[in-house]
């Protein structure tokens, strides 16, 4: 980030996390130049892609929305993990290339379907798709988890030096007992050592919160607070 790049807040609008609180953002001009290269830098300060947008909580009278990341070199999956991955050892990983096929669109609208249901999401059409999974200057790449040729599941990551980004993953929601979300942020750290890549961000952590408190099952987290970074003690 430099003087140069411009940041923009939101106007306030209703919280995606507590209906009853007002949220705002900052975010990155969309028309900035390089946002390429912009991206790792501003990964690393605390901000995320949602589409072609970059962006940070930046609300008035709330800071439950804490970036965090796994530190790579120390992680160590638990007992419930590594139960995990051996529930899944059935699974081949496929490195794929970004973008809107048939078969992805199926599994992501039965996903949200089950997931977000009249939440808004859950209308996703093949151009909905590509804008919110993907950025023309994204380094996105898909992690496809497939039983045989049966696609069960898509971790979205953007790769950079800097780190890898956990965008978004949706699976087949009749695979709920194989814990495919968590499979995939196993599978980013894994793909994040064999790049030598330090860390994988997962966004943001709201403790308590019933979908994203579970970013601190994760040992060897660190959350930025007051612009640093620092690690959260292990359970």
């Amino acid at each position: 980030m430099t003087d140069r790049v411009r940041l923009f807040q939101t106007l306030p609008h209703t919280c995606g996390y507590y209906a009853e609180r007002t949220a705002q953002n900052l975010v990155v001009d969309p028309g900035a130049p390089h946002l390429d290269r912009l991206y790792g830098p501003a990964l690393s300060k605390g901000f995320r892609r949602a589409g072609s947008h970059l962006y940070l909580p930046q609300c008035a009278a709330c800071q439950a929305c804490v970036p965090c990341r796994i530190d790579v070199e120390r992680f160590e999956p638990d007992r419930t993990q590594r139960r995990g991955l051996k529930r899944n050892a059935d699974l081949t990983v496929v490195e794929a290339m970004p973008g809107y096929s048939e078969e992805r669109h199926i599994l992501y609208e039965r996903y949200l379907h089950a997931r977000h249901s009249g939440g808004g999401m859950d209308a996703a059409d093949a151009e909905d798709f590509q804008r919110f999974l993907s950025a023309p200057w994204s380094p996105t790449l898909f992690l496809e988890f497939r039983k045989n040729d049966r696609l069960l599941g898509v971790a979205v990551t953007d790769v950079m030096l800097a780190g890898l980004s956990a965008v978004y993953t949706f699976y087949d929601p009749d695979e709920a007992a194989r814990s495919l979300g968590t499979f995939g942020i196993l599978q980013q750290v894994a793909l994040a050592r064999r790049r030598g890549i330090p860390y994988v961000y997962l966004g943001f952590w709201i403790a308590g919160h019933p979908k994203m408190d579970y970013k601190r099952r994760f040992h060897a987290l660190e959350v930025r607070r007051h612009g640093r970074w620092i690690s959260m003690p292990d359970d």
